[in-house]
């Protein structure tokens, strides 16, 4: 069975946001942990939460994805925005332990022209300051399109990383936008890049993918993001991600430019080509 689900809005509660994956054919889906362009979160309602668990449960959910917000920086070039996202991630952690089946993912950051090796000093020294030992979250660093001073354009930075952290439960999430548009050619090349993948990280690592395609070509370093089939990497090369067989049972989480219904309809069509497949 695909795991297969898109970004929604908790604001209604996590229980709304479980019905509305659920009326997409979508068994998952990822949600902000606070607004994305700021810092604010809501309180959590913690029998919202149990309830949505329990629906979750009783449809055969795969894990949620809680992502962070963009302004977490933990290797800006300024130390009050870097304490401030050291602030956010612990408390999205402990808010996270109200929601057992979510994995957490954040973009590495950007090093706003301090360098690459010092930023990622940073961002070990600010996850292993931050994770505390009742932690137990996935906690997924994503790939990036290598736009800008961004971290995380190649898997060499992203193992940097993961190989200093203490903490074991520290992954990836995969972009398939983000990838190609860093030069790794999961088109032509798939096999390759999985095994790339496996050799410098783990593939047991990988615990869910961005599924988008790309407005622009491979390596062009552009985060551009398109509906599925309408890119450059094309339907093709998105159902050889989701059937490989090293890959085809974590979450996969549209995030293309379309609201709910259209990403329904995405979803559709990819398991309309999965059966025909």
């Amino acid at each position: 069975m695909i795991n297969i689900g898109c970004h929604l809005s908790i604001s209604k509660g996590f229980y709304k946001a479980a019905q509305e994956a659920l009326s997409i054919d979508a068994n998952t889906f990822q949600f902000f942990t606070r607004n994305p362009r700021g810092g604010s979160a809501k309180a959590l309602d913690i029998e919202d939460i149990k309830k949505s668990n329990e629906f979750m449960k009783q449809n055969n959910f795969a894990h949620i994805l809680a992502h962070a917000p963009y302004t977490m920086n933990l290797c800006s070039s300024k130390p009050d925005i870097r304490e401030f996202a050291k602030t956010m991630l612990k408390n999205d952690l402990e808010r996270l332990k109200h929601i057992p089946n979510s994995l957490y993912n954040f973009h590495p950051g950007s090093h706003t022209g301090q360098g690459v090796e010092k930023s990622i000093e940073q961002i070990i020294h600010a996850l292993n300051e931050t994770i505390t030992k009742d932690t137990d979250t996935w906690i997924l660093l994503e790939t990036m399109s290598g736009k800008g001073t961004e971290i995380g354009r190649s898997l060499e930075e992203i193992k940097q990383i993961i190989d200093k952290v203490e903490y074991t439960k520290i992954g990836l999430c995969l972009d398939s936008c983000h990838l190609y548009s860093s030069g790794y050619d999961i088109v032509n090349n798939l096999n390759g890049v999985i095994e790339e993948i496996d050799y410098m990280i783990g593939i047991d690592k990988v615990k869910a993918v961005h599924l988008n395609d790309s407005k622009h070509e491979l390596g062009s370093n552009k985060d551009r993001h398109e509906l599925i089939g309408d890119g450059k990497i094309g339907l093709d090369a998105i159902v050889n991600i989701i059937t490989h067989p090293k890959l085809s049972h974590i979450p996969f989480i549209l995030e293309t430019p379309n609201d709910v219904k259209g990403h329904g309809e995405e979803i559709k069509m990819l398991k309309d080509k999965l059966i025909k497949t």
